[in-house]
């Protein structure tokens, strides 16, 4: 078989009078008559068309099933009806052979190709392979794979070395459930998919390296959301020696933003360096630890002047308000928001308006009517101002109205620029806090982070006002990343498990490798990890992360087109040790 001369995106008018090999899918055909046909040859590159032109030829494709691929051998000639919407458009193939190198058996698609995108998701994830041949999905695949060339370039033009970790490892506590391996070998024990390289990474920089990255596979038995791929996800991973949370920072705003710039919908990404705001401000200007600051509203608290109103959701809670000017809309979408907290949040949104006499109308307004003047003086109203009020103990009360404050923002396109990328880092984290379901003292955040006065502020503070050099990498209300200056010294270390109950019999034993490789002299150390599959999805402008991931699991971490996870062999599992119980039915 002669291999192809040109792609299906190739051939131009220079070419006209070339005899041509061109092979691809068969993606349609126009008929015009029993001799005459346009066909429309596709391949990973683009389309062309092909012209038959004999009844006998038209007979043979006749009996071809659409997404069939074909091998065309034929001359180049000057289109008569041009198509200037195709970089082919003006030229056609007229065929002298054609032949069928791959035979579609079926008569009917699950779906269009170039419609997928349209289809029911479960369809798409099943015939994954007939949906990467729409060129809108492929494209995004496409991308990604340049994206991930060029960070992998600026991390090398910064001096960092490429190192790949080891993806059979021990269980460790890194805050979801670890991927559990049966070792055959090792009866009774077990090996875990990391959920991230965070210790080999820490281990690198004990070891003499100076500067680390890869595009790490992470791996955590975690529930899909629109944002997370449940299974496995990438990241670029990084670590720096004797760095500061300065240094992070400064590599991340000069290797992201030109990237966001490059490829991205938006063309325009934070100027450097990133606004910078302490967790517990986050929580009391947006409502969130992860902001979207393309919104320019900010929360207000309207506890005092609310307190007593009548009103009884607000009895003895914080209640906090967002101001809106110029926010006309209608009741069916003001229902439509209020609705959508209470989905997101299980917690009621309520509202009222100013009206152009600077009276309060709406909502909750009639509560108000006695305290009108107080309101208006508190929350600085003005004729035309809608209020959005949210209740709760404060850190409810905060976090509904952070949603509230993303659904107005949204609605609102005077108070959201939606064509850039807003990078912000979060700062200044908890080092602990109390369990919700434990009701016990935990770590906030990352356990290994050091925290902020080294060992004084562990043994002189309240464990709950004491803050890690722990930070966040926020873009557009997306978290892309944690990362933190890590706690290098053994006795620090012990001494920050010691107040969530574990001792150093606990921490040598948890992760021996980490903590002997201290001892035996360890650099400070920082490091981050942006999600490579959160990233590609703010750049492609897409609302879900499966969109821009070849092979997505669905909803409920199942591969529907490998038909994983799945049983296996009873001889399989006696290779490995194990034994099935299955819970009882009802």
């Amino acid at each position: 078989m002669q291999s192809r001369t040109h792609t299906c995106n190739e051939l131009r008018s220079s070419n006209i009078g070339e005899n041509v090999v061109l092979v691809g899918w068969y993606e349609n055909i126009r008929k015009v008559s029993k001799n005459l046909g346009f066909l429309i040859l596709r391949d990973f590159y683009g389309t062309t068309q092909i012209v038959i032109e004999t009844e006998e030829m038209m007979q043979m494709i006749g009996g071809v099933n659409n997404e069939s691929t074909l091998s065309v051998t034929g001359v180049v000639r000057e289109r008569s009806s041009k198509n200037a919407e195709l970089a082919t458009g003006d030229i056609e193939v007229v065929p002298e052979k054609i032949e069928v190198l791959g035979k579609c058996s079926y008569n009917a698609l699950p779906f269009e190709i170039h419609q997928s995108r349209e289809a029911d998701e479960n369809a798409r994830l099943k015939y994954r392979y007939l949906d990467l041949r729409n060129p809108s999905v492929k494209d995004k695949i496409v991308l990604r794979s340049k994206i991930v060339a060029e960070l992998r370039q600026r991390m090398n033009e910064l001096d960092f070395l490429e190192i790949t970790t080891p993806i059979l490892t021990c269980s460790s506590p890194e805050g979801a459930r670890d991927y559990l391996v049966p070792s055959r070998n090792h009866p009774g024990k077990f090996y875990a998919l990391p959920q991230a390289p965070q210790q080999f990474k820490q281990i690198l920089m004990a070891s003499g390296f100076d500067r680390y990255f890869q595009i790490a596979p992470c791996f955590r038995d975690e529930d899909a959301r629109a944002d997370r791929s449940p299974g496995e996800f990438y990241q670029l991973d990084m670590e720096m020696a004797f760095a500061s949370q300065e240094d992070v920072f400064t590599i991340i705003e000069e290797v992201l933003p030109p990237v966001f710039e490059k490829y991205g919908v938006y063309r325009t990404a934070s100027k450097t360096p990133f606004m910078r705001i302490p967790y517990l401000e986050a929580l009391e200007k947006y409502g969130t630890d992860k902001p979207d600051l393309r919104i320019d509203l900010q929360l207000c608290d309207a506890t005092e002047v609310m307190a007593d109103c009548g009103f009884g959701p607000f009895e003895n809670q914080t209640v906090e308000a967002i101001v809106v000017d110029g926010f006309s809309a209608s009741r069916k979408v003001i229902d439509k928001i209020c609705v959508e907290v209470e989905v997101q949040t299980a917690n009621k949104a309520f509202w009222f308006r100013v009206d152009e006499n600077g009276g309060f109308v709406g909502g909750i307004s009639k509560f108000l009517a006695e305290r009108k003047e107080q309101v208006i003086a508190a929350l600085g109203l003005k004729p035309g101002d809608f209020i959005g009020l949210t209740a709760g103990k404060k850190l409810t009360a905060q976090k509904t109205a952070g949603v509230l404050r993303k659904l107005l923002g949204a609605a609102s396109e005077k108070h959201m620029r939606a064509d850039c990328y807003e990078f912000c880092w979060i700062v200044d984290f908890p080092m602990y806090e109390i369990g919700e379901e434990s009701g016990e003292l935990e770590f906030c955040h990352n356990p290994f982070s050091m925290p902020q006065g080294g060992m004084k502020v562990l043994l002189e503070q309240d464990p709950l006002d004491i803050l890690a050099y722990q930070y966040d990498l926020v873009c557009n209300g997306v978290e892309l990343s944690s990362g933190a200056v890590r706690n290098h010294d053994p006795e620090i270390m012990i001494k920050a498990f010691e107040l969530v109950g574990l001792g150093e019999e606990d921490v040598k034993a948890k992760f021996p490798a980490m903590y002997n490789a201290f001892c035996y002299g360890a650099p400070p150390h920082a490091g981050i990890a942006p999600g490579v599959d959160r990233m590609i999805m703010l750049i492609c402008g897409e609302e879900s992360i499966r969109e821009i991931i070849p092979f997505p699991m669905n909803k409920n971490a199942m591969d529907v087109m490998m038909q994983a996870p799945a049983a296996v062999e009873k001889k399989q599992l006696e290779d490995v040790h194990i034994e099935i119980k299955l819970p009882e039915e009802g």
